[in-house]
């Protein structure tokens, strides 16, 4: 009976240590992303290191700035403006890791008339995004480009993709402002219509010369400021994996569609005609900072509230 007790006795103890163990072991970073361009290259990497990572793919922006205010995942994969919004929020809980997707807009019309900015003025242009980033990014393209986005062109804002792509097949001669991969799917459903600008390509064309740089960005990596500090290899490491998984994303379209497939992003033939224009990459350090406070600050001149009332200052920005 003593040497049942004495074992009884062992086995609780060792059962206590190991509960308390389990307790106090971190649990996986948790990483969440935003179905579309931004959830694109970490699909590699989603696939690759599922067992060291909990990831998470969610269907709307609005769901992941709630879960990294309140602590519920600690990297994730947002529109750049909603960066800033979330730093000034939260008084610097956020920092930005890095670029992982420049932009994504694009002007097609439905014929073979539009070859330069300058081909807009006079244009019904459709879109969606009044009073967002979109709306910010067109109007900074169109009055460098010498057009008055009120007076030169007609601006004529639609709630969704959808209802600007039937309007520009019903309206000959108007054109319309459509992101990928929205534009590839209805450029296999539909005939005659043309990508006519990308608007990453023009915006460069206004940086030559420029003291200051800046860059059209649709989206980058966050990471909770607490975490980051109380983790920095882990970060590290994250940085490192995510990189590669870009360049993989990259350079094997056809394996990647699949798995961009896999995680239910867009269809496998959607994702191999798209990739080469969805402007995925990784960029960090002191090239990502140049380029995104240069694209905030458009933004701000704008609308300050499209970056959170203020631009964010240098700590918002991660340093390795």
């Amino acid at each position: 009976m003593r040497k049942l007790l004495s074992f009884m006795l062992v086995l609780a103890m060792m059962l206590t240590l190991t509960l308390s163990y389990a307790e106090t072991e971190p649990a996986l970073p948790r990483v969440v992303a935003l179905k579309g361009p931004t959830a694109m290259g970490l699909t590699k990497m989603m696939t690759d290191e599922a067992a060291n990572y909990d990831f998470q793919v969610v269907g709307a922006v609005d769901e992941i700035g709630p879960m990294l205010i309140k602590g519920e995942v600690d990297i994730a994969a947002v529109p750049a403006n909603l960066a800033s919004v979330l730093y000034n929020k939260t008084e610097g809980k956020v920092q930005v890791l890095a670029v992982n997707t420049m932009g994504v807009l694009y002007i097609v019309e439905n014929g073979d008339t539009i070859h330069s900015v300058e081909d807009l003025r006079g244009k019904t242009i459709y879109t969606s995004g009044q009073g967002a980033t979109p709306e910010y990014a067109l109007n900074f393209i169109l009055s460098a480009n010498g057009l008055d986005p009120a007076k030169d062109v007609t601006i004529d804002f639609r709630s969704e993709h959808t209802e600007c792509l039937t309007a520009l097949l019903a309206n000959e001669g108007s054109v319309a402002m459509l992101p990928q991969p929205f534009l590839t799917t209805a450029m296999m459903k539909q005939e005659g219509i043309r990508m006519a600008l990308d608007l990453n390509t023009e915006w460069a064309k206004l940086q030559e010369g420029q003291e200051n740089p800046s860059a059209l960005i649709t989206g980058v990596m966050v990471v909770r400021t607490d975490y980051a500090a109380a983790h920095p290899e882990e970060v590290a490491a994250f940085m490192t994996s995510y990189a590669a998984s870009v360049d993989y994303v990259n350079a094997n379209p056809e394996e990647a569609a699949k798995l961009i497939a896999s995680f239910d992003i867009v269809p496998e033939a959607v994702a191999a005609k798209a990739l080469p224009y969805c402007q995925i990459v990784y960029i960090d350090g002191a090239e990502m900072k140049e380029m995104l406070s240069g694209y905030l600050k458009v933004l701000h001149d704008q609308n300050p509230q499209a970056v959170g009332g203020t631009l964010p200052g240098d700590a918002f920005y991660y340093e390795k």
